[in-house]
């Protein structure tokens, strides 16, 4: 007889380190739509930011925490005083919170970044937990860098902040340093060496560098013992990203014969999650990824499609709809109501906090619906993400435009636009309909930023898909993307390019922490 499954905990990081990709960054009223859709993916912990890395990052995790019921709501902070109060405070209102502090420990750190002695890292972690323990009984800590940590430092340094309280010890593979089989074995050692380790949860964080975040993670769960991942949609993250919270998800579940672990997460609901991370953050998740890619149950080879018909476990291992790609489907009209769009809002997980706001997202539909046959649901959630972000940083706002391209001649386009409420009107040439209509604005703007990424991307299928743009600037070190979606996509890229400037125009600085 086998023995009762443990639960393996599902700790989403897509709001602090999926955000820390370059122009990734989100506003609040973004994050609160995150937060909420994964909260009905029934993650167990949502890390909704790093309180201390700016005010803005402040405002949303204290949100999120004032919203979120079901899920535990943390906040990233680094082992000092300041760091931990400020996440305190930001969390205050949440039902269920925790303080997730850190420090890193490989000697390469301590010496070139931190300039610290060992003695003064262990001193320092050790009080940060003591400290985090008065607001909290859930504290987690992370060694960062843990990977290419001594061991017999790791253990003097973990020991010590189980004692003051850490109820979870995360393992983080900052720099995706790790090999699956030697990193599960440095957990297993770690928690064989260390008197109280069975005082914590151990949990992993891995980076995916070499391209082995998952399978790191999955041997830190087998090999080492973790009961946590620490994960993100899509991978999201810094450099080559993390570990991919669907891919995790659905390898334990699938081969529940090999893991014998439980998952509370809703897997219908990973679908619509990696969706609206990809709308808000302009990441768009290649074809061919594992789960939530739009070929990841597609069928090309004949032999293939032979099997799939005669027996669909031939050639899948788990179902489309499990996933929740059945989402795709016609949903509304043009001759739909007011109540209808609205009860669809509520069906997607979608709040606005005002009927005007609701009013503004109904007049956007009817009119996409007098320009587009049939609405999916992914029509919706674009129009109210592009609603919601032309109304959060209002410096640019796009009116209307028109272009003209014809075989032989410079592409022209004139645009209309408003600066802080007053329209102007510009116009340009290019070498193609999108660069005639980025310098006609660039003719007003004069922003002086670097185009880096140009991406058209279809909502749904047939030739009626809207189109949504990204575009991704880089002005004196700061990155951010713009995102804009129409039926046309010379006005989706104006969308997206002026969406672009708002943010730089915004100038919020945050901290970004290296864990």
């Amino acid at each position: 007889m086998a023995a009762s499954a443990e639960k393996l905990i599902i700790f989403d990081t897509t709001l602090r380190d999926g955000e820390q990709s370059p122009g990734a960054s989100m506003t609040k009223d973004e994050k609160i739509r995150i937060a909420r859709q994964l909260e009905r993916l029934k993650v167990d912990i949502i890390e909704a930011g790093f309180a201390a890395s700016s005010q803005g990052d402040f405002e949303a995790i204290r949100a999120i925490a004032g919203i979120i019921k079901d899920s535990t709501v943390c906040s990233l902070s680094r082992a000092n005083d300041r760091d931990i109060a400020r996440a305190a405070e930001a969390l205050a209102a949440a039902p269920r919170k925790r303080i997730h502090t850190f420090i890193a420990t490989s000697a390469l750190h301590m010496e070139k970044k931190l300039r610290m002695t060992p003695d003064q890292v262990h001193e320092q972690a050790r009080l940060a937990v003591r400290f985090a323990r008065q607001f909290t009984d859930d504290v987690e800590f992370s060694p960062e860098d843990g990977s290419r940590s001594d061991m017999d430092f790791l253990c003097r340094v973990i020991e010590s902040v189980i004692k003051e309280g850490a109820s979870t010890i995360n393992f983080a593979d900052t720099v995706g340093y790790g090999v699956p089989e030697l990193y599960g074995q440095m957990i297993r050692s770690l928690r064989e060496r260390i008197p109280n380790s069975d005082k914590a949860v151990w949990s992993v964080h891995c980076h995916n560098d070499l391209g082995m975040a998952v399978a790191n993670s999955l041997a830190g769960v087998m090999i080492g013992g973790a009961r946590q991942v620490e994960c993100t949609i899509n991978g999201l993250g810094e450099r080559a990203g993390n570990t991919a919270l669907e891919e995790i998800v659905m390898a334990v579940r699938t081969r529940r014969d090999h893991f014998n672990l439980d998952i509370g997460v809703d897997a219908s609901q990973i679908v619509p999650t990696s969706k609206l991370v990809s709308q808000i953050t302009g990441f768009a998740v290649q074809p061919n990824k594992s789960v939530v890619g739009a070929n990841a149950f597609a069928h090309a080879s004949g032999i293939h499609q032979d099997g799939i018909l005669k027996a669909r476990d031939t050639y899948e291992i788990m179902r489309a709809e499990d996933v929740g790609w059945t989402a795709n489907k016609i949903v509304l009209g043009k001759l739909s109501g007011r109540n209808a769009f609205k009860q669809r809002l509520e069906e997607l997980g979608i709040k606005l906090e005002s009927e005007s706001e609701v009013n503004a997202a109904f007049g956007r539909f009817k009119e996409l619906a007098d320009r587009k046959s049939d609405i999916f649901d992914e029509d919706i959630m674009a129009l109210v993400s592009d609603e919601q972000q032309s109304h959060e940083n209002e410096h640019y706002r796009y009116v209307s435009l028109s272009q003209h391209s014809e075989t032989g001649e410079r592409p022209a386009a004139e645009i209309v636009f408003s600066v802080d409420g007053k329209e102007v009107r510009c116009s340009g040439q290019g070498n193609g309909p999108v660069d005639a209509i980025v310098n006609a604005i660039e003719s007003n703007a004069q922003s002086g930023c670097e185009l880096l990424l140009f991406s058209v991307n279809a909502i749904t299928t047939g030739t009626q898909s809207q189109g949504e743009v990204t575009m991704r600037l880089s002005k004196a070190g700061r990155i951010v993307n713009g995102v804009g979606a129409d039926l046309d996509i010379v006005v989706a890229s104006a969308k997206a390019y002026l969406s672009a400037l708002n943010k730089l125009h915004s100038k919020t600085e945050k901290l970004n922490p290296q864990l």
